[in-house]
């Protein structure tokens, strides 16, 4: 099985590298898997990602990324929400 963190290049020309992995979030029935990472795109720092990604890590969904600070502002609103 390949490297699943070694850097890639989709078709679209955009690169990305998995830095760190962070959590699982859910699996679909199709293997999808909702993720939370530390991934670099195109060879820039490393930066909070949350998306859904096929096996292997070649095809992903839309997902977002956070800086550090947008990242402690969502724990933040997360918390004040006392999701339980």
């Amino acid at each position: 099985m390949a490297d699943k963190n070694k850097e890639k290049t989709m078709p679209t020309g955009l690169k990305y590298e998995v830095k760190q992995e962070i959590g699982v979030l859910s699996e679909s029935a199709r293997g999808w898997t909702k993720e939370l990472n530390y991934v670099s795109w195109n060879g820039r720092d490393a930066r909070l990602d949350l998306r859904e990604w096929a096996p292997g890590r070649d095809r992903m969904g839309k997902g977002i990324t956070l800086s550090t600070d947008e990242a402690i502002k969502l724990r933040d609103i997360l918390i004040d929400m006392n999701l339980g």
